[in-house]
């Protein structure tokens, strides 16, 4: 039996989805983020068939997400996405610990994946923690940087005033780039990673995850390692397919 018990750790408002007769034992462990504007119990269907394979699936809310969700605009909130990014690259690092002193992680299998928001968050984790050991990118982007400043200018082209200067947003940029993956690739050292974009995504680009996956593929020495999957037609919406064989080359990998 499937078991979704509800907790807090460091404050931070998590679902753990667990086979219920093996609660108190070590499991290997994903952490699974969810989407810009989403909350935890949206990933429960990924969640659920992880744990049916015998994994300890971790739902975290992020920060001005879910139960954490604060009285502030769209416009506001967008503003300090990548706020959330810094501050969910912080709670992974508590997650992981507090896992870490619970005896929870079966032979160090900490894995990482998410979508959209966290998927991003999953690359950019991959940049300051060695001890993830697979992740998984659900249209996300690697490239932190670029995306960032699209994502500005974007706001721009709309006509919304910045509430922030120049240099402001240039050191922004100067504090993403320590976390932009595509701009230290080797951190990966042959780390097994997937991607899953839809090509038709209108929010977070597809080409920048592909791009960066075939420029890092040659650095990999086992192939089976490194994947990516690309569904035609498809929006910024995962669908039961990307679920279905994420949680496949998860089981392999982790």
């Amino acid at each position: 039996m499937i078991h979704i018990s509800k907790e807090y750790w460091n404050h931070i408002p998590l679902l753990v989805v667990e086979e219920a007769e093996k609660s108190n034992e070590a499991l290997p462990v994903l952490t699974y983020l969810h989407g810009f504007t989403s909350a935890k119990e949206h990933n429960l269907p990924i969640a659920y068939l992880l744990a049916e394979r015998g994994y300890r699936v971790i739902l975290p809310d992020c920060y001005l997400h879910g139960e954490r969700e604060e009285d502030v605009g769209n416009q506001e909130r967008q503003m300090k996405f990548f706020e959330v990014v810094q501050q969910n690259l912080i709670e992974i690092k508590q997650i992981k610990q507090l896992l870490d002193e619970k005896g929870l992680i079966k032979d160090k299998r900490f894995g990482l994946a998410g979508t959209s928001m966290g998927g991003i968050t999953t690359a950019a984790a991959l940049t300051k923690y060695d001890w993830i050991k697979a992740s998984a990118v659900l249209m996300g982007t690697p490239k932190l940087v670029t995306f960032a400043e699209e994502l500005m200018e974007k706001i721009k082209q709309t006509g919304y005033q910045l509430p922030i200067t120049e240099e402001e947003i240039n050191f922004i940029l100067t504090g993403l780039r320590s976390i932009d993956l595509s701009l230290q690739p080797e951190v990966l050292a042959g780390r097994p990673l997937f991607f899953w974009h839809g090509e038709e995504d209108p929010v977070v680009p597809f080409e920048q995850s592909y791009s960066f996956h075939e420029s890092v593929v040659p650095l990999y020495k086992n192939p089976e390692s490194i994947r990516f999957l690309r569904e035609v037609g498809r929006g910024h919406k995962v669908s039961r397919f990307a679920i279905l064989e994420t949680v496949n080359w998860l089981e392999m990998q982790l």
